[in-house]
């Protein structure tokens, strides 16, 4: 912008400028032509396009036709001149919207910096609220730049959770929505500080969730906010893994929580209800597929320990359990029934396939092998003799060799004593049950032993 003092005049003629007084000469000055006001240099030439500050020390606009512009753009629409053609400056300023390319509103918003520039094409922080003003200086409403803004109703940029119409102004139903008490269309979206929309990652493992002021969200590709079951690497999974639950205020449900199976794999699920356990990050606790588990896949949660399969559920019953990287090294664990889905330790009476058979699982839950309580148990199996024969030699595995025991029909073991089977055998042990001798001989021992029972796995298939 051009800008030059205003001479001081010698003559006396006045110029009502509005409510302004200004002085005018012929030989330099503002000149009345009817209701309009030009301007003319000290050589007599009337100037056009140019700016003239006036004694009020106020900026004027001559036109392109040589008059003083009022209410109107100027210098290439730069600038706003009022009612009395002065410039607009620090302020903001609602004018007539004469080009419907811009939107369809009867006016638009602007606003003139100190310089009187109009903001354009740029944020502008005024006060302290941030607005944003497209190309022709309009300020904008709503998504803007490629709907990764929002403004609202009064230009001002949002910041945090925001309840919106989605930038297409569609809710697109076939996505998991949050609950609307009015079903007014609207979803959740999140915008920084800096007032950029939260989108999830365009790669890696989490794809659609974000953690947001401590808490994990999961959102759509557009950013909106979801509920319910939420699949974060894609549609759909087979997977539970993948998923996370979403509650109704969009943060990840954290912790035990009993809910429908995704709808994509509820076929792969017993029940139409399941529990499930949730991380810090709402990923769901899975574990092995069964017969794989170890003692590593054990997970203790509030005092209580659990093994959970590879679908996310607590397993029940008794499980097949290895202690080692040896694979012959493995034993039973026993985790109640369904409605308790937990470890249990002590003496237990388990059902193996409709029979009744006595446990006892040490207090870290392993089936424990040896004697116990005058009992012989074997991976926590009550070993026992055959009801016909009273009495049998059950071989138990102990460090690198094997121990024999004598045990009678409910599994008590012989000590320190001499005891005959069906078949008259004679069976010597010694205060441990271990046996010494068959029949007052030392030798052929190992000829005379049953193998012990293992549980039945296949009966808690």
């Amino acid at each position: 912008m051009r800008k030059r003092g205003l001479a001081v005049l010698a003559l006396s003629v006045m110029m009502t400028l509005g409510t302004v007084g200004i002085n005018a000469a012929a030989a330099e000055g503002w000149v009345q032509d009817g209701t309009n006001w030009s301007y003319y240099s000290a050589s007599g030439t009337r100037l056009y396009n140019v700016w003239r500050q006036g004694a009020d020390g106020l900026w004027r606009y001559i036109n392109s036709s040589g008059y003083m512009a009022v209410n109107s753009w100027v210098d290439n629409d730069n600038y706003y001149v009022d009612s009395n053609g002065v410039m607009v400056s620090s302020k903001w300023l609602q004018v007539a919207n004469t080009n419907t390319n811009v939107n369809d509103k009867a006016y638009n918003w602007y606003y003139f910096t100190s310089t009187g520039k109009a903001v354009k094409s740029k944020w502008e922080k005024i006060g302290d609220k941030w607005y944003y003003f497209e190309d022709m200086g309009v300020m904008q409403t709503g998504w803007i730049l490629e709907d990764m803004y929002n403004c609202g109703t009064d230009g001002v940029m949002l910041t945090g959770w925001q309840k919106l119409v989605p930038p297409d102004g569609t809710n697109d139903d076939s996505r998991n929505v949050p609950y609307t008490e009015h079903n007014d269309g609207k979803r959740w979206y999140y915008f920084s500080s800096n007032g950029k929309k939260v989108v999830p990652d365009s790669d890696g493992d989490n794809l659609k969730q974000k953690k947001i002021d401590g808490v994990y969200y999961c959102l759509d590709d557009d950013g909106a906010m979801q509920t319910g079951w939420v699949c974060v690497t894609g549609d759909e999974s087979d997977n539970i893994e993948n998923y996370r639950y979403v509650d109704s205020n969009g943060a990840v449900r954290v912790g035990w929580y009993s809910i429908e199976p995704p709808e994509d794999i509820q076929s792969q699920y017993n029940y139409e209800v399941e529990w499930f356990y949730f991380s810090s990050k709402g990923v769901p606790q899975v574990g092995p597929e069964k017969g794989n588990a170890s003692t590593g896949d054990l997970k203790k949660i509030n005092g209580n320990t659990y093994l959970f399969n590879e679908k996310g559920i607590p397993v029940y019953g008794l499980h097949k359990v290895y202690i080692s990287s040896d694979e012959s090294n493995y034993t039973a664990y026993y985790f109640g029934t369904r409605s308790q889905s937990s470890m249990i330790t002590g003496k237990q009476k388990v059902d193996e396939g409709g029979t009744s058979v006595q446990y006892y699982f040490t207090s870290t839950g392993r089936g424990y092998t040896g004697v116990y309580d005058s009992y012989l148990y074997y991976m926590g199996k009550l070993q026992k003799a055959d009801v016909g024969s009273k009495y049998e030699v059950i071989s138990i595995p102990s460090g690198d060799g094997y121990k024999n025991y004598v045990v009678n029909t409910s599994g008590k073991i012989a000590k320190n004593t001499t005891v005959k089977d069906s078949d008259s055998v004679k069976y010597k042990t010694s205060s441990s049950g271990v046996l010494l001798k068959i029949d007052d001989e030392d030798n052929g021992i190992n000829g005379h032993f049953t193998n012990p029972q293992e549980p039945d796995w296949s009966a808690f298939d």
